[in-house]
């Protein structure tokens, strides 16, 4: 389709009916990397009928390799490079952005794209989403009057606001002040046909030496950041490991990701001398076949919305040790598939991981358990379901 035209105008140059064009979708986010966000949004866009809805990404920043994980054709990925900190002329780049795309609809996600929806405003006709997919250091409980002011103040522009949990749905309501009517509440989807439990686990994924068929392994999948507090759970493994000496040669750690924190998570392996019982992998393409190696899944983060690497550890049979925040009790049911534990609470999370570590059994009966959860209620087809119906709803009203 020629840049700068309209899907109407493209198919009335063409010769084709304007029903017959899908309408473009611009998805804007902050970057394009590896994150739960980005996953969510790839596999929407891979999974979406074509000849219902066309995709754009638009990132404030850059995109990474991650951008190859797009199957389907015709995918435009936009970088814009906005530099740290207030960068004015990124607002000039998106607007001429916009401007060549001729979007029907502008989908912005999280509160670092937010803010871009006054951009989309001017541009005739467009129907502007909003996602919140969760919170970061900065506003961990979503309380930061400077960010909830600026939520209220654009919130006219908003035509349909996306929760991926039911407890971001309660807050943009009785927080931020959002109409019920305006919000959907959409759980992320798992792919079971790449996530899924195996009787026999492959030890040559692992560095030489590192597994044998005693091991317990604990795994965390997910960003090396502050808010993903893989530093508690270096903490915890100290604590139990001191505690329980006899789990020395057996007890294995895998923290899958890279991330600002990775140097520092590093050091502190060294220092507390686990290099024996902790690998750090980095980023890895791999990741289900490395979360089968796996006896146990944590998730230590200080603030989440719905993990996807909670949900994918779940499709492969894992138990579950999270903390007690955000989506996750809505992912964990305590003492069904899992425990919650309290944030930044070492020796919580310890006492948990040894409760799993000392009962087979237990693992096993969990690890069922989220399956079976999974199953039922994360799956993609349901996912995009409820995003057509969305963008659906939204280009159904009328024009302001």
């Amino acid at each position: 389709m020629p840049s700068g035209l309209t899907f109407e105008e493209a198919a009335s140059e063409h010769g084709t009916p304007a029903e017959a064009v899908s309408p473009l979708i611009a998805h804007i986010i902050y970057a394009l990397g590896t994150g739960g966000l980005e996953n969510g949004l790839v596999n929407i866009i891979n999974r979406m009928p074509a000849h219902r809805y066309r995709h754009a990404i638009i990132c404030l920043t850059d995109a990474d390799d991650f951008a190859s994980r797009i199957t389907i054709q015709g995918v435009q990925v936009v970088q814009l490079h906005k530099k740290p900190g207030h960068d004015i002329r990124v607002y000039w780049c998106l607007w001429k952005t916009l401007r060549s795309l001729r979007p029907a609809i502008v989908h912005s996600r999280n509160l670092a794209a937010l803010e871009m929806q006054a951009i989309a405003f001017f541009l005739p006709g467009v129907k502007c989403v909003h996602g919140e997919h969760g919170r970061d250091m900065h506003d961990l409980d979503g309380s930061n009057r400077k960010y909830n002011l600026l939520r209220k103040v654009l919130q006219p522009l908003i035509h349909r606001y996306i929760a991926v949990s039911k407890d971001l749905s309660c807050w943009l309501e009785a927080v931020v002040g959002i109409r019920s009517d305006k919000i959907q509440h959409i759980y992320n989807g798992v792919d079971t046909d790449r996530f899924f439990p195996v009787n026999q686990k492959n030890d040559k994924l692992a560095i030489p030496n590192f597994l044998d068929e005693d091991s317990i392994v604990i795994g965390a999948v997910g960003r090396l950041a502050e808010v993903k507090n893989q530093r508690c759970l270096i903490q915890a493994v100290d604590l139990i490991l001191k505690a329980n000496p006899e789990l020395a040669g057996s007890l294995k750690v895998i923290l899958v990701g890279d991330g600002p924190m990775s140097n520092e998570l590093h050091q502190l392996v060294e220092t507390l001398a686990l290099s024996n019982a902790i690998w750090l992998p980095g980023d890895r393409q791999d990741i289900p076949e490395l979360l089968q190696l796996m006896d146990i899944f944590v998730l230590p983060s200080l603030a989440e919305g719905i993990s996807n690497t909670v949900l994918e550890a779940m499709a492969t049979g894992l138990p579950i040790v999270a903390t007690n925040v955000g989506g996750n009790p809505e992912l964990v049911e305590e003492g069904h598939n899992g425990l919650l534990v309290e944030v930044d609470d070492p020796q919580q999370l310890a006492d948990a991981l040894y409760l799993l570590l000392s009962d087979q059994n237990l693992r096993k009966k969990m690890g069922g358990n989220s399956l079976e959860k999974v199953r039922k209620v994360f799956n993609w087809e349901n996912t995009v379901s409820g995003y057509m119906s969305v963008y659906d709803n939204a280009l159904k009203l009328s024009s302001d």
